[in-house]
């Protein structure tokens, strides 16, 4: 048995350990048009930060101890579903029998006069904080256009490498994907004592200077000096090189529950794939790291012969800056008819915040107060009517003995 996957991020690494469970024998293929092991995604901005120097998501000897035969640095042109063929762009071609599709998503980078400029970059891969690093110096004035989790975790590495930064975003406020605006608020506060300015319901209409850019000029005629511009608005999941073949695509590819595609032998997951949101029981892209793996490792298991079945997952993020760290799950900006259970202290800058239908949680929000954070997770995985303690929810000592006597039961004896 031969397994090809095309791609080498958390997806990909979910499959292989999913494979290796059921097959220790198999021939294992991984192929990534980037040069370099495998690496984890989120510590990009701490490596540009000069807080960690390795970026690695598994031991160097990952790909020995586990039998992959790894084509790194080459990319996928196309892929034969007919006869079974991945093409490279060197024009060889690799037979496969079963196909893992993980190619992650791409930056979103709007057609803007002068986007083409030396020094304009985007924020999503290893090649992109590296050459980043290379055009960064003390006081360099930088733009970065987007202020959610990838653009904010840039601007946080900006600023200790002694960058002055203004960020720029479409959106009435930050972090508009996980917080309200109460949240956002909390955090703007911080990055603004911190010296960044926000440009907020704005967008850049063109980026001036010669052959590297040297100004912004925004939708509202404000004109920014930049050494360096920075997209960070966001990810569309890598379809290009599918589109116009037999594979069923909406917005990412399409999957069943056990994360097969519309073609035979051949399976998606991570970023790329549209997968089952259990909050609204329908398929959506859900780019999250421990969701690319679960759907990886479903992936990888039914690949190598295990029925195994993926029961779906909701938007989660855990991220910290300075000192300031969120947590936020399932809905966070809800219809009106929605319960809300709030509890705000901005001198503290604490925040918590859940959403409930029908006593069950349907999301929440949480500011520089998460301990046992995993609890909550665990009531909206299961259903859990929180109806009779959902009054304790928002305390900082919510704890196990505030739950149902039968779920408590349940977890401590798994009956």
């Amino acid at each position: 048995m031969r397994y090809v996957i095309i791609g080498n991020s958390v997806a990909s690494v979910g499959c292989i350990e999913g494979i290796r469970k059921i097959d220790s024998t198999g021939e294992i293929i991984v192929i990534s048009s980037e040069p370099y092991h495998v690496y984890s995604r989120p510590l990009i901005s701490y490596w540009l930060a000069k807080k960690i120097e390795d970026i690695s998501y598994r031991p160097r000897d990952y790909y020995e101890r586990y039998n992959i035969r790894p084509i790194l640095g080459k990319r996928v042109t196309r892929v034969d579903f007919d006869s079974k063929k991945v093409i490279l762009e060197t024009d060889e071609e690799i037979e496969y029998d079963k196909l893992l599709i993980a190619t992650g998503g791409k930056p979103f980078i709007p057609n803007i006069p002068g986007a083409d400029k030396q020094n304009v970059f985007t924020f999503i891969r290893f090649d992109d904080v590296k050459k980043i690093d290379r055009a960064i110096f003390d006081g360099a004035r930088v733009v970065v256009v987007g202020a959610g989790l990838s653009g904010l975790k840039a601007v946080e590495a900006l600023l200790i490498r002694r960058c002055n930064v203004t960020v720029v975003e479409l959106a009435g406020r930050i972090l508009g994907s996980i917080l309200d605006d109460e949240g956002a608020k909390i955090v703007q506060d911080v990055f603004e004592e911190k010296g960044i300015r926000f440009y907020l319901e704005d967008s850049v209409r063109e980026i001036l200077g010669n052959s590297s850019v040297k100004e912004v000029i925004l939708k509202s005629s404000e004109r920014l000096p930049a050494d360096i511009l920075i997209f960070a608005i966001g990810v569309v999941p890598n379809v290009d090189i599918f589109r116009g073949t037999a594979l069923k695509i909406n917005r990412g590819i399409l999957v069943n529950d056990r994360m097969e595609t519309s073609i035979p032998d051949v399976y998606s997951a991570g970023d790329v794939a549209e997968a089952l949101d259990m909050m609204n029981n329908e398929n959506k892209v859900i780019p999250i790291f421990p969701n690319a793996y679960m759907q990886g490792e479903v992936a990888g298991l039914n690949m190598a012969g295990r029925e195994k079945i993926y029961s779906g997952s909701f938007p989660m993020n855990s991220i910290g800056f300075f000192d300031i760290h969120i947590m936020s799950a399932g809905l966070v900006n809800p219809n009106p008819d929605v319960e809300t259970l709030r509890r705000l202290d901005m001198k503290k800058k604490i925040y918590r915040k859940i959403y409930i239908r029908d006593g069950k949680i349907l999301g929440f929000m949480f500011i520089n107060s998460i301990d046992r954070t995993g609890m909550i997770l665990d009531l909206m995985k299961n259903g859990i009517d929180v109806s009779s303690f959902k009054d304790r929810l928002l305390s900082d000592n919510f704890g196990f003995l505030d739950l149902p006597k039968e779920f408590r039961k349940e977890k401590i004896t798994g009956v």
